[in-house]
């Protein structure tokens, strides 16, 4: 019997691939996974908070679990009911707004990369410094929901606070629409990070958007958001979003899982951003877009004052952790236990968290009418001593110190002037020097602030 050639090379490949799909492929996918659980248990061995079953599920299994649940289900009744359209049409819906929500996650993309080029990209830019480390943090319980809470300077927030945990846990972002871009947006959602349209009116998304909330905190995974939903325009901390910390309140079991929030704040000696955060707020619009052109400008400027050995960094950027809440005790012991009041009380802890630098500290003293070196050592000494006093975290070093790293940056980039030993803002720049003031004016308003609340 004689076969064409054709007909034994395409037996021949039959043969092969029935061969690898019924024992090479299932070898080597036994072996790939016994691999890959054995350096997840040695990572979670290191860990403090391993990383949770719900978090290392398959995307489309967390999407299916999504869409099946039995309050989204009802959403997507009430929703076709209320805009008249057929269910199966809102169902279709629902599951695309769930595709777009939910993230995946690679241990390997965020231990064995995002971690490290984090790590690695902020000392090339900053000195980092931790600033106060609430006691209370080692009590937390190890079974609870960690939130962190954080305040919003900078686009540089996630590569600071994603290398600053990467031994506690892997954590898991709110991202707003500026990152659901090809192919940044396959990146995030393999870190872990969700989507969320903060400007979204739609009603059936927000129940969506609510529910994988709920139900990821419900399973214990370790998250960190910005409850002030952008950056912080004139450098302050602002109130409070209330969507995701209201969606979290209402789905909260106080006989379940205990939710913790960690206030986290956040400051730098210098924000990448400042120059367009200043011009957004002097037109009142938060709709700035990032010049391309001026980021690779900006970015090709540093690289070359690096190669040249010129290159002298931001100064420090730095992050301090306060006291931890949780919320069964909150909602047990709070006169006002709703996601309001909780919002304002984390938004103060947030505040009191944040660390005091050079370049703040020096444009507040400036601002309080210091004109000369001299002054400036006096207003330095006396603010220092005021913060210190009510807990404040200040990584200044010695008065002379703060001054040497702080205000060397502020004459040279122009927004103050240094002539015949007189020290005056150039008058194009007072905005600017607000902005870095800010963050100590309000440590020191709100110690003013409570100070007459005693009186009273």
């Amino acid at each position: 019997m004689t076969l064409p050639i054709w007909l034994l090379v395409l037996i021949l490949l039959f043969g092969a691939v029935t061969f690898a799909s019924h024992f090479l492929f299932p070898s080597v996918r036994w072996f790939l996974r016994g691999r890959a659980e054995r350096g997840l248990a040695r990572l979670n061995a290191r860990l403090q908070r391993p990383v949770d079953p719900f978090k290392l599920m398959r995307r489309q299994d967390k999407i299916v679990r999504l869409i099946y649940d039995p309050q989204v289900m009802q959403a997507i009744a009430d929703h076709a009911r209320d805009t008249n359209r057929p269910q199966n049409v809102v169902f279709e819906e629902a599951k695309s707004y769930a595709r777009e929500i939910v993230p995946g996650f690679s241990t390997l993309l965020y231990f064995g990369v995002a971690t490290r080029l984090t790590r690695w990209l902020t000392m090339q830019l900053y000195r980092v410094k931790i600033g106060r480390i609430d006691a209370e943090l080692k009590g937390i319980d190890p079974e609870a929901t960690v939130i962190f809470v954080i305040n919003h300077r900078s686009n540089m927030d996630y590569l600071l606070v994603t290398w600053l945990v990467a031994d506690r846990s892997a954590l898991s972002y709110a991202v707003g629409e500026w990152a659901r871009v090809w192919p940044l947006s396959r990146i995030i959602r393999a870190m872990g990070a969700y989507f969320i349209r903060r400007r979204s009116r739609n009603v059936l998304y927000r129940r969506v958007m609510a529910r994988y909330v709920q139900m990821a905190t419900a399973e214990g995974t370790t998250q960190a958001m910005f409850p002030e939903g952008g950056l912080s325009l004139d450098g302050r901390v602002g109130a409070a979003k209330l969507g995701l910390l209201s969606y979290i309140v209402q789905g909260f079991d106080p006989a379940g899982r205990d939710v913790v929030f960690v206030p986290v704040g956040l400051t730098y000696d210098r924000v990448l951003e400042d120059r367009v955060l200043a011009e957004a707020r002097a037109t009142g619009t938060r709709k700035f877009r990032a010049r391309l052109w001026v980021m690779a400008r900006f970015a090709g400027r540093m690289i070359w004052q690096k190669l040249c050995g010129r290159f002298q960094g931001f100064g420090v950027a730095s992050a301090g952790f306060g006291a931890p809440v949780s919320l069964r005790n909150w909602q047990a012991t709070a006169p006002e236990p709703g996601a309001e009041a909780l919002a304002a009380d984390l938004m103060a802890r947030i505040a009191h968290s944040v660390p005091v630098l050079p370049v703040p500290m020096v444009a507040a003293a400036l601002r309080s009418g210091a004109t000369t070196r001299a002054e400036l050592v006096d207003a330095i000494t006396r603010k220092a001593a005021l913060l210190r006093s009510h807990g404040y975290a200040l990584r200044l070093g010695k008065e002379a110190e703060a001054i040497a790293d702080g205000l060397p940056p502020l004459v040279q980039r122009g927004v103050v002037l240094e002539q015949g030993g007189q020290l005056r803002v150039a008058e194009a720049e007072a905005a600017m020097l607000a902005y870095y003031a800010a963050s100590v004016e309000q440590a020191l308003e709100g110690i003013a602030g409570n100070a007459a609340t005693r009186q009273t």
